[in-house]
């Protein structure tokens, strides 16, 4: 047997032309398919323990829609068979950093689903011979419960902090493990305060969020994500996207979007207006979110990755009484793929706060692209 990669289309899987024969190896054929449009990759999602929201067709989808990115899934299951495993990537194709496999872009974290012990490293190091035959920069893969063998080839790269809130225990007992000064407070003085609460995906919200996100990435020295991959998660999520907002007086001062998948809601973008932070409206979002997602069955709350230098996330999150756990992302070869160093920082900080907001957000449309 042999490594074959083979392109299938979900309309003409069963006529699958293998693309190349790589040197003969201990009886593995590795396929490529297409995840956006392949049911059986669906039907994995849904049964495989480790996926989350970035497996899914959705997400997958609002990244080819609105960034031209490429999905692609590696898989040992041949063409008509069901996929019982598989590794998902995008194929970047960027000017400015290369060519590259990311598993996956704007994704906190991204397993393999495995149905054997050694499937993943047989298949990454078939894609290492991919990266080193085709030119690629790097292949860069994003796991919570897996950590690549020496077979593998796969060096460690940036290290994260992951949180996630257990929502099982009653409403009342929740409650009463939230930090009573930071968060519990925080709550009853939005309460006191009459703040507004609102929910859905109209444009009228989505509008409402978006300016209180280029309020708060101006003050983090960062431009925006474009409005066009809010409206492609919109599209593409539909009812599993929820955006939130507090408002004083008809002013919003906070706003938060989330996605569900499964038994779990994902809190994947936060935004608020600083100077109205101390009327709690934050706390009022996520109190709301942990109420309805208890209310429709959720059992647990993500809250995403933190810089392990980034001690303010880090306490507001577990303020809340989420548990944490390092999570390191992975490539080859090995690759920096770190942020800038901190006097490009600092420059890049004193531009965007110089900048008009039109010009902030067109910065951003420019830039995602390249970085995912």
């Amino acid at each position: 047997m042999s490594y074959v990669v083979t392109s299938v289309a979900s309309t003409s899987a069963a006529t699958a032309i293998p693309l190349e024969l790589v040197r003969p190896t201990a009886g593995v054929e590795v396929y490529e398919t297409d995840p956006i449009h392949e049911p059986c990759w669906s039907a994995l999602v849904a049964s495989h323990p480790r996926s989350s929201v970035f497996h899914s067709p959705k997400w997958l989808q609002a990244l080819h829609n609105v960034y031209g990115y490429e999905p692609v899934v590696v898989t040992t299951c041949p063409p008509g068979a069901p996929l019982t495993n598989g590794l998902v990537f995008c194929k970047i194709h960027s000017w400015l950093t290369g060519r590259r496999l990311v598993s996956l872009p704007f994704s906190d974290h991204c397993d393999p689903l495995p149905d054997a012990a050694n499937e993943t490293d047989e298949l990454l190091l078939q894609l290492s011979r991919q990266v080193d035959r085709e030119k690629w920069r790097y292949v860069e893969i994003r796991p919570i419960a897996y950590e690549p063998g020496s077979r593998a080839g796969m060096s460690r790269g940036m290290t994260y902090l992951f949180h996630r809130l257990d929502l099982r225990p009653p409403e009342r007992q929740l409650f009463q493990t939230f930090h009573k000064d930071c968060v519990q407070r925080k709550i009853r003085r939005a309460e006191r305060e009459n703040l507004t609460y609102e929910a859905g995906a109209s444009d009228a919200i989505l509008r409402k969020f978006y300016a209180l996100l280029v309020m708060t990435r101006r003050r983090q020295g960062l431009p925006p994500q474009p409005l066009t991959w809010f409206r492609g998660l919109i599209a593409a999520f539909g009812s599993d996207l929820r955006i939130r907002v507090a408002s004083k007086n008809g002013v919003p001062v906070a706003s938060i979007l989330t996605l569900s998948h499964k038994k779990t809601v994902v809190y994947k973008y936060g935004c608020s207006n600083a100077a109205f932070n101390p009327l709690g409206g934050t706390a009022l979002l996520f109190w709301q979110t942990i109420q309805e997602a208890k209310h429709q069955g959720f059992e647990e709350l993500e809250l995403g990755r933190s810089d392990t230098d980034n001690a303010g996330l880090i306490v507001f999150k577990e303020r809340w009484g989420a548990s944490r756990r390092s999570i390191s992302y992975w490539t080859y070869p090995e690759s920096d793929t770190t942020s800038l160093p901190s006097w490009k920082k600092t420059v890049a900080r004193r531009v965007v706060s110089a900048v008009p907001d039109l010009a902030l957000e067109a910065v951003g449309s420019l830039l995602y692209k390249h970085i995912g």
